[in-house]
């Protein structure tokens, strides 16, 4: 009798990709699974372009999706950050493992948080959605455009080039870099991205037998957040360069267990910003998500958002 072939997951080829597959390989491993990690390059590896002119939305999740789509593996594992909010045709998120902490993190200089940085210090992200959050709070930071992986950014702390740098605190853990760490980031301060600490393994919709394989790692709180976070960016129609933040979060309310989910809509520039909460059950979070979208967008929230 032959060997069962090993499933091919599908990766970027970055260090903190190949991080985050691997660990997502074990999981599966640990369930009876072979599996082999194939990695992709994909748009976002080979531009050192800004990604808000690139087009943001999935240029870390496109050549990953066309090796899905002509056989080159069988699963995929992304960012659930970096991937586009609306339904891609005849592929399914299959599984959310457990979330890593989604909070952002600081990495300054002298052990620096955003309230000690000094007026006119520089700061570096990628993100509008960081940028705008940091300039709401300290609107006398210089905040600098950024790119490059984890390593890269640290970097441009470390030889002067720049005051601080925020990233994810879930990349900084999967790297084992978070002693570089000088502050994380409360939420009431900074909302992380829709779906960021989180990743998710997408297969091809019609093939049952893997969706099914892969559910003993599926996480069902970290699902329910996620789901909620990314049917509010679909709401609002925001790409994922957009500044839009959302967290979700299992709660225990007076009437048994709730979603929270904590939204942040704003100009890049920090001047203009909308913060709303609101829960429901996690048993409907596409729903929860929707709804806060409306009532952000009843607001106004539809001025701050561009794809």
């Amino acid at each position: 009798m032959s060997p069962t072939p090993p499933l091919r997951l599908a990766t970027r080829r970055s260090r903190l990709a190949t991080t985050q597959a691997g660990w997502v390989a074990d999981l599966l491993r640990a369930t009876g699974l072979p599996v082999e990690l194939v990695t992709i390059v994909t748009e976002g590896d080979v531009t050192t372009a800004p990604l808000t002119q690139i087009g943001g939305t999935g240029v870390f999740a496109t050549a990953i999706r066309h090796a899905l789509r002509d056989g080159r593996a069988d699963l995929a594992v992304h960012s659930l950050k970096d991937l586009p909010s609306a339904p891609e045709p005849g592929l399914v998120i299959a599984a959310v493992p457990q979330r890593e902490d989604p909070r952002d993190a600081l990495v300054a200089r002298d052990g620096l948080t955003v309230a000690s940085l000094p007026a006119g210090a520089r700061v570096g992200t990628g993100s509008p959605r960081r940028a705008a959050q940091l300039l709401a709070r300290r609107p006398d930071l210089d905040v600098v455009a950024i790119r490059g992986n984890v390593p890269t950014r640290l970097a441009l702390v470390t030889d002067g080039t720049l005051d601080a740098v925020v990233l994810a605190h879930a990349g900084l853990a999967r790297l084992g870099l978070l002693a570089a760490v000088t502050e994380v980031i409360d939420p009431a301060d900074m909302l992380p991205a829709p779906g960021q600490g989180a990743l998710a393994i997408e297969c091809a919709a019609d093939r049952a037998e893997l969706i099914a394989a892969v559910q003993p790692v599926l996480d069902h709180h970290a699902d329910a957040c996620v789901r909620a976070e990314r049917a509010l960016l679909a709401t609002l129609e925001a790409g994922c360069t957009a500044p839009v933040g959302a967290l979700g979060q299992i709660v225990q309310g007076p009437a048994g267990i709730n979603l929270r989910l904590a939204a942040f809509v704003g100009t890049a520039d920090g001047r203009s910003q909308l913060r709303r909460s609101l829960a429901g059950s996690p048993l409907e979070p596409e729903a929860l998500g929707a709804d806060l979208a409306r009532r952000l967008l009843d607001e106004g929230a539809g001025r701050f958002t561009t794809d």
